[in-house]
């Protein structure tokens, strides 16, 4: 990736960092179908608001609907369903370990269905070393919670990591779209098939109205973690394809710690300075360019 686009994935990774804390509180005063319509519905509107003002113009046809139909369900229906679900019964550091899994099922669905992002051994190092920095920034008692009474809710929010690698090799299909386009169809069509579940299932009008800092929240979740996200989402997967969309998975624990210690207080840890510096070297790999800089050197030095 060039480095507009790595920067282009750290702010993916910065606004998606906040969408467990948003998630975290609107989940305890709202069913989670019901948050997470709230949410698509909310980036829906939001980016229906772009799109008519940048002027973006699409053509859509029955072959075109079916299609963002089905990214819907695996890009949004089933993971945010799962994780919103999990959500109810998992520290949200767990959450954000368990999440961090992404690139893995990635790589291997890339592996079995395209042709162009095959598996190689930086790849799965630079995943395997991702993975570990997560696991050691996050330390042992969280870890420590993996299995036991939760692991329903831990299965699910894995669950949810492999509709995300399903649906980022998937939404490649749909490059010749512009990503603001991508982005308002996939969320009006995950909208449209959550509404009448959530009325059968949910009734959310029969509950008790969430209270403004849980609506709060759920806006969050819905103009940022959402909408805008997936603008930036859908244009990393267009022009660099799904593994690499993958990667701000392990961004995101890394943009919620930094959060935490730039605007409230929290002090930085040795083992989470240790976890980033091993995200730092699984990216590298998986980049590929500082280490065909580093060989290059040592070739030069003979």
């Amino acid at each position: 990736m060039s480095a507009g686009d790595w920067a282009v994935l750290a702010l993916l990774g910065l606004i998606w960092g906040g969408s467990f804390f948003f998630g975290k509180i609107a989940i305890a005063e709202m069913p989670p179908l019901t948050m997470v319509l709230g949410r698509v519905g909310i980036g829906a509107l939001v980016l229906l608001a772009v799109t008519l003002a940048s002027g973006v113009r699409f053509r859509l046809t029955l072959g075109l609907a079916l299609g963002i139909a089905g990214l819907a369900m695996l890009n949004n229906v089933i993971p945010f369903g799962l994780i919103a679900w999990s959500q109810q019964h998992l520290p949200s550091g767990l959450s954000a370990i368990l999440n961090a899994a992404t690139p893995l099922f990635t790589v291997l669905v890339a592996q079995a269905f395209t042709r162009d992002e095959k598996l190689s051994a930086s790849k799965l190092a630079g995943v395997g070393l991702g993975f570990a920095g997560v696991a050691v920034m996050m330390g042992p008692a969280l870890l420590g919670e993996l299995g036991g009474h939760q692991l329903p809710a831990q299965l699910a929010a894995i669950g949810a990591t492999v509709s995300y690698g399903f649906a980022a090799v998937y939404a490649r299909r749909f490059r010749g779209l512009p990503p603001l386009a991508m982005a308002l169809l996939q969320l009006t069509a995950a909208s449209l098939i959550l509404l009448p579940v959530v009325a059968l299932v949910e009734r959310p009008w029969s509950l008790p109205v969430p209270s403004a800092t849980a609506l709060a929240a759920l806006a969050g979740l819905g103009v940022l973690s959402t909408g805008i996200a997936y603008v930036l989402f859908f244009r990393i997967v267009a022009r660099n394809g799904a593994t690499n969309i993958s990667l701000v998975t392990l961004l995101v624990p890394v943009s919620a710690i930094l959060l935490g210690a730039l605007f409230l207080g929290e002090a930085l840890e040795p083992r989470e300075v240790a976890g980033f510096g091993l995200i730092a070297l699984g990216l590298a790999a998986i980049d590929g360019r500082p280490v065909r800089w580093v060989a290059g050197r040592v070739r030069a030095g003979r």
